[in-house]
C-alpha cells in the first residue's frame, strides 16, 4: 500500500457500489479528518476507530448516497481564483458534490475555501 488515502477511498467506492452497509479502512490522520468532512456534508454515516493487535483500523457505515468519489492525483496546487475551475472539472454541477482541499488552516471543503478566501492543493472529490 503506496498511497492509504486512494486504498481506502477505493474501498469505500467498491462497498457503496455492492450495496454493503458498513466497510473497514485502515486509519491515519488524514483519513479521519476527510471521513469527518463526508460524514459533515451527508455522504457517510457515523465511523468508528477499532484495533487489532497493533494495527487501527476505521469501521464506516455507508449510506449508499455516493455516486462518485475518487483521489486527485497529482495533487494540484490551487489558488484562491482557481477554485471554480477545478469545481467545474470534478464536479458535474454547482453545489452537487464537494471537492477536497488542504490548506495551512486544515483539512477544507471548496465551499469552506471559497468563503475564507484561500487556496491550497486539491486532494479528492466526492458527488
Amino acid at each position: 500500500m503506496v498511497d492509504k488515502l486512494a486504498d481506502a477511498i477505493n474501498t469505500i467506492k467498491t462497498n457503496e457500489r455492492i450495496g454493503r452497509a458498513e466497510c473497514t479502512v485502515p486509519s491515519n490522520k488524514l483519513i479521519k479528518s476527510i471521513l469527518k468532512i463526508m460524514k459533515e456534508n451527508g455522504y457517510i454515516g457515523d465511523f468508528e476507530e477499532f484495533t487489532v493487535r497493533y494495527n487501527k483500523f476505521l469501521k464506516i457505515k455507508l449510506l449508499n448516497k455516493i455516486n462518485m468519489i475518487s483521489v486527485v492525483k497529482p495533487r494540484f496546487s490551487v489558488t484562491k481564483d482557481d477554485i471554480s475551475k477545478y469545481e467545474e472539472r470534478y464536479i458535474p454541477s454547482k453545489d452537487f458534490g464537494i471537492v477536497v482541499l488542504t490548506t495551512n488552516q486544515g483539512l477544507l471543503t471548496n465551499k469552506e475555501a471559497t468563503a475564507k478566501g484561500i487556496g491550497g492543493s486539491v486532494i479528492m472529490y466526492v458527488y
